[in-house]
C-alpha cells in the first residue's frame, strides 16, 4: 500500500471527502470539509472524540451545550458521546478538517 494518497482518490460527498483509516491501517478516520453557508450536519454523536481543525471560513458549532463560533486556525473539540453539529455561517466556503478518533466512523443521528 503506498503511503501517499491523493485526496480525489478518496470517496467525496457533496460537502466533504471522507478517509476512512481501517481502509489504510491506521487508527484514525477524516473528513476534509468544502461547504458553502448554511451547510452542516445535524445533532449526533460519536463513541470517541472528534476533533475539527477550521482552516478557512467560519462555522458555529454545538458542543454539548456549548455554542461556539470559530474561524480559520481553531480547533474545535467534541469528547466522546457528546451531542454536536456545525453549521458553515461565514459569507464563503468552509475548508476543515475533521478528525474522528477512530479508525472507522460510528455516528449516531439525533436529529433528522
Amino acid at each position: 500500500m503506498s503511503p501517499v494518497i491523493d485526496i480525489d482518490d478518496l470517496d467525496r460527498g457533496e460537502n466533504s471527502h471522507q478517509f476512512i483509516g481501517a481502509d489504510h491501517d491506521v487508527p484514525v478516520s477524516m473528513f476534509l470539509v468544502h461547504s458553502a453557508p448554511g451547510n452542516g450536519p445535524s445533532l449526533h454523536r460519536h463513541p470517541y472524540a472528534e476533533l475539527f481543525i477550521v482552516e478557512g471560513g467560519e462555522a458555529t458549532f454545538r458542543v454539548g451545550e456549548d455554542l461556539i463560533v470559530a474561524g480559520a486556525g481553531t480547533i474545535v473539540i467534541a469528547p466522546a458521546g457528546t451531542p454536536h453539529a456545525f453549521t458553515n455561517t461565514g459569507a464563503g466556503e468552509l475548508r476543515m478538517v475533521n478528525i474522528h478518533t477512530a479508525s472507522e466512523m460510528e455516528t449516531e443521528w439525533l436529529e433528522d
